[in-house]
C-alpha cells in the first residue's frame, strides 16, 4: 500500500531545507505518493528555491497579499490548506522550521488527525518575541508533531524537557547541511558563469567581502538603523561589503536610506540560493540575522556574527563558529573590525567544526518514516 505524504511550506528558506527530504522521498515511488502544497508566503524569492531544485508544487494556496498581518497568514493557510487535506488525503503532513506556514499548517494536522512530521524541531531561545513570531511558532509545532526531527543533541533536550515523549524525538542533524553540498558542488562546476554574475553587479572580489543579510522582524525600526549605520562605519575599511536586501519595505527602506551611494556597499536584490552559495564561498565574514546562515557558513569554514541578543541555535556560539553581536551599532563595529584584524581569532572562528550535521539528514529522516510505516 502506497503512502500520501503532502509536504507544506511557504518561504525559501522551507524551500531550500526541505528539497532534500522531498527529493528522496520521490526517488521511492514504489512506497510513496509525494505531493507540494506551497502557501506563497513569501512569493518570489520562494519561486526562486522551487526553480534551483527542480520542484513543482502540486498546490498553490496563493495567500500572500501587500502588508499581510500575521493574522491574515495563519487564518488565510488554515482555510485554504484544510480544502487541500481534505480532498488529497495525506497520510502525513511534513512541515519545517518556525515559519507561521509551519504553525498553521500543524493546526490543521491536528484539527484533520492527520500524522505530523516537523523538520528541524526543538530550536528554542527562550524568549517568545524573540525570533517573532518564530519561537511560539515552533512550540506549537512541536507539541502537536508525532514526529520530532531535531538537528543537535540541545534541540533534543530542550524537547524533552517539554515534556515530549522520547519516542517522538529523533536527532538526525539539519537537512540545510544536504542542500548546501548539493548546491555548493553545482556551483563549482559553473564557477566563470557566477563569477560574471557577481562581476556585472560591480563587485570586484578585489578585496574582503563582507557578506550581509539582515531581515528579522524583532529587528525593525531601530534596530535596524543602528545595523545600517554600523555597516555605513564598517565600510570606510578597506573591504566590499555586498548586501542582497531583503523586499520587506521595513528592510529597504532604512538599508536605502543610509547606505545607497557608498562606493564599496553593494546593495542588490535577493539572491537566488546558487548564487548566495556561491557568494558565500568567497566571502571572508558574514555579518546576519538570519537562522539558516548560521548553519550553513561553518560548512564552508566562514566565521558568522549575528545581529541579535538571542539566537536559537546556541551550538554555533558554543562550538566557536558564531558570536552574537547585538544590534547596537558600536557592537557591532566593534566585532566586526576585530575579525578583520586579528588573524589569529579569524582562523580559529573559521577552522571549527559544523555542529549541525553531515550531509545525511534526509536520509536519516527517510529511514525513520519508512521504518514506521513498514511496519
Amino acid at each position: 500500500m502506497k503512502r500520501k505524504i503532502l509536504f507544506v511550506f511557504g518561504t525559501r528558506p522551507e524551500a531550500i531545507k526541505l528539497a532534500p527530504l522531498i527529493k528522496k522521498f520521490q526517488e521511492n515511488k514504489s512506497k510513496y505518493i509525494v505531493e507540494i502544497c506551497i502557501t506563497s508566503q513569501h512569493k518570489s524569492m520562494l519561486t526562486q528555491a522551487l526553480k534551483i531544485f527542480q520542484i513543482t508544487p502540486n498546490y498553490n494556496l496563493k495567500i500572500m497579499k501587500k502588508e499581510q498581518s500575521l493574522e491574515y497568514i495563519t487564518g488565510a493557510i488554515i482555510n485554504k490548506l484544510s480544502l487541500v487535506v481534505k480532498n488529497s488525503k495525506p497520510d502525513m503532513l511534513i512541515v519545517q522550521g518556525d515559519t507561521t506556514t509551519t504553525m498553521a499548517s500543524s493546526l490543521v494536522s491536528f484539527y484533520r488527525q492527520i500524522k505530523l512530521a516537523h523538520i528541524e524541531a526543538g530550536l528554542r531561545s527562550f524568549d517568545k518575541y524573540k525570533p517573532f513570531p518564530e519561537e511560539i511558532n515552533r512550540c506549537i509545532s512541536s507539541r502537536i508533531a508525532d514526529f520530532n526531527f531535531a538537528p543537535t543533541s540541545v534541540s533534543q533536550k530542550n524537547l524533552r524537557r517539554e515534556g515530549i515523549s522520547k519516542e517522538k524525538i529523533f536527532t538526525v542533524g539539519n537537512t540545510v547541511i544536504d542542500a548546501l553540498l548539493i548546491i555548493s558542488n553545482q556551483v563549482q562546476e559553473r564557477d566563470q558563469y557566477y563569477f560574471n554574475f557577481f562581476r556585472n553587479k560591480g563587485i570586484t572580489f578585489n578585496k574582503k567581502i563582507i557578506l550581509v543579510t539582515g531581515h528579522r522582524r524583532e529587528n525593525f525600526g531601530k534596530a535596524f538603523l543602528q545595523i545600517c549605520k554600523a555597516i555605513k562605519r564598517i565600510s570606510k575599511e578597506d573591504v566590499e561589503i555586498v548586501y542582497p536586501v531583503h523586499l520587506n519595505p521595513n528592510v529597504q527602506e532604512p538599508v536605502n536610506n543610509i547606505l545607497s551611494n557608498l562606493p564599496n556597499v553593494k546593495l542588490i536584490d535577493p539572491l537566488e540560493y546558487d548564487k548566495l552559495v556561491y557568494l558565500m564561498n568567497k566571502t571572508y565574514l558574514i555579518l546576519t540575522d538570519s537562522g539558516g546562515i548560521q548553519e550553513e557558513a561553518p560548512s564552508l569554514g566562514k566565521p558568522v556574527l549575528v545581529m541579535r541578543t538571542v539566537t536559537e541555535r546556541p551550538e554555533g556560539v558554543k562550538a566557536g563558529c558564531v558570536k552574537l553581536v547585538g544590534t547596537q551599532q558600536k557592537g557591532i563595529e566593534r566585532n566586526v573590525l576585530e575579525l578583520l584584524k586579528n588573524e589569529s581569532l579569524y582562523k580559529q572562528m573559521s577552522k571549527r567544526k559544523n555542529p549541525y550535521g553531515n550531509g545525511h539528514a534526509s536520509d536519516y529522516i527517510f529511514d525513520v518514516i519508512d521504518n514506521y510505516y513498514s511496519k
